[in-house]
């Protein structure tokens, strides 16, 4: 049985999140800046069994989708064109970031490692696979 890799994708940096190999955990993997993510993915690709990717699928209040998939969704393009093979799920993102900040603080990390938003990135994406991996179980 392959991993869930996460994505949490931004303009400037993208955070990503793993599964154990029996998809039981969600763990943060890095935080990688946005333009090189293709060629990581390709390289983590030919070294790890993966067999799902979720992408955050980022919408507003009203549940309309936000601004961020005017650059998402070509990503979501070419991600489709290279690994046909790997099913491409969107997840809903709402909150992550701030259910991200809450993780950090209840976990007591300091002021100026809350400010790094690389750790923000990681934690979101860890969400988005932790909420994903509990719709499958529900």
């Amino acid at each position: 049985m392959g991993r869930i890799l996460a994505i949490d994708y931004g303009k400037k940096r993208t955070g990503l999140a793993v599964t154990d190999s029996l998809r039981i955990t969600a763990n943060p993997l890095l935080t990688i800046e946005t333009e090189k993510l293709l060629t990581w993915l390709t390289d983590y690709f030919a070294k790890e069994q993966v067999d799902v990717v979720v992408i955050g699928y980022p919408t507003q209040l009203n549940g309309k989708e936000s601004e961020s998939m005017t650059y998402i969704r070509p990503f979501m393009e070419e991600f489709r064109k290279r690994w046909q093979d790997k099913p491409l799920v969107q997840y809903d993102e709402r909150f992550t970031s701030v259910l991200a900040h809450q993780a950090m603080l209840s976990g007591g990390m300091s002021k100026k490692d809350r400010r790094d938003k690389a750790v923000v990135d990681r934690l979101a994406a860890t969400i988005i696979l932790e909420d994903y991996l509990q719709s499958l179980n529900s």
